[in-house]
């Protein structure tokens, strides 16, 4: 796998930092057997790193993540958990050398003056740093506190059936890792045009929804009421409330979503679509 390191400058809240960018392929090579005949050729496989998340060089969050777009990933979870309103809570956001590997595997946020992130405001308890893998909300409780970060999101003309039934095969289209390892999410945002304006890929599909949304907030564009959300699985809670924490109009994925994730659209008056492929999909929340 090629390595290639580069400087440059970024400026965040008026402040310029040189910032030594670690750039890996998101894919692998390696040697395999392959059945039937116990051939031995090259394949790919996608590459899955831990990323820890820093707020003041203070750690907040680690999750395992497929290697770029590094920045975004940190922002957008920080949006979507309710911890941060817009770019401007951003004083500096940069990588940090990890001396246990040879790459960067965290990022540190410098917050602006007048700006604190409290950990117990985290919408989702689920990649809390501080919380058990046994921790969580669950039911009724996990909507409430949901709901105490979030306004029901700005409603849009219900979507039509022939511009829901074009937007996989537009993301598939634009999958480029996918093609080569079968094993990435993807999340993308559209406008209500069904025009493709950024997808994301990562092995976790909740940090494939965090990059497209990080990527938003860095362009302080939120909330982000102007876009369907097309995800390449299924719609669970986690997804649906960073949505709603995005102030996301509708939300389509290919597969299924949970009980509890309609539960959620429904009170936020959120779209939401599942089982979305080709014409055939169902519409949820409908009385």
């Amino acid at each position: 796998m090629r390595q290639h390191f580069y400087s440059r400058f970024i400026t965040l809240g008026g402040l310029n930092l040189s910032e030594r960018i670690f750039m890996t392929s998101s894919i692998q090579s390696i040697r395999i057997q392959k059945e039937p005949g116990a051939r031995l050729v090259d394949d790919f496989v996608v590459v899955e790193e831990p990323l820890e998340i820093r707020v003041e060089g203070k750690a907040l969050a680690v999750t395992m993540r497929t290697p770029g777009h590094d920045k975004e990933l940190a922002a957008g979870f920080l949006f979507t958990e309710g911890c941060v309103d817009g770019a401007d809570d951003f004083h500096a956001i940069a990588h940090v050398k990890d001396p246990r590997t040879e790459g960067e595997n965290i990022v540190d946020i410098r917050l602006a003056a007048g700006t604190r992130v409290d950990p117990d405001r985290l919408a989702s308890a689920e990649r809390n740093f501080y919380a058990s893998s046994s921790c969580g909300l669950c039911g009724k409780s996990s909507i409430e506190r949901v709901m105490q970060h979030a306004e029901p999101v700005r409603p849009v003309d219900v979507l039509d059936a022939d511009l829901l039934a074009a937007l996989p095969q537009k993301m598939r289209a634009a999958q480029e890792a996918f093609e080569s390892t079968g094993g990435l999410h993807a999340a993308a945002l559209f406008g209500l045009d069904g025009s493709l304006e950024v997808l994301r890929e990562d092995v976790g599909r909740h940090n494939a929804v965090d990059k497209v949304l990080g990527w938003r907030f860095l362009q302080d564009r939120v909330p982000v009421d102007d876009r369907i959300l097309v995800v390449s699985g299924r719609a669970g809670f986690e997804l649906v409330q960073k949505a709603v924490m995005a102030g996301i109009p509708a939300m389509a994925a290919v597969g299924a979503p949970s009980s509890l994730a309609v539960q959620l659209a429904v009170q936020s008056k959120m779209q939401l679509v599942g089982f979305l492929k080709g014409t055939h999909f169902n519409r949820y929340g409908i009385q």
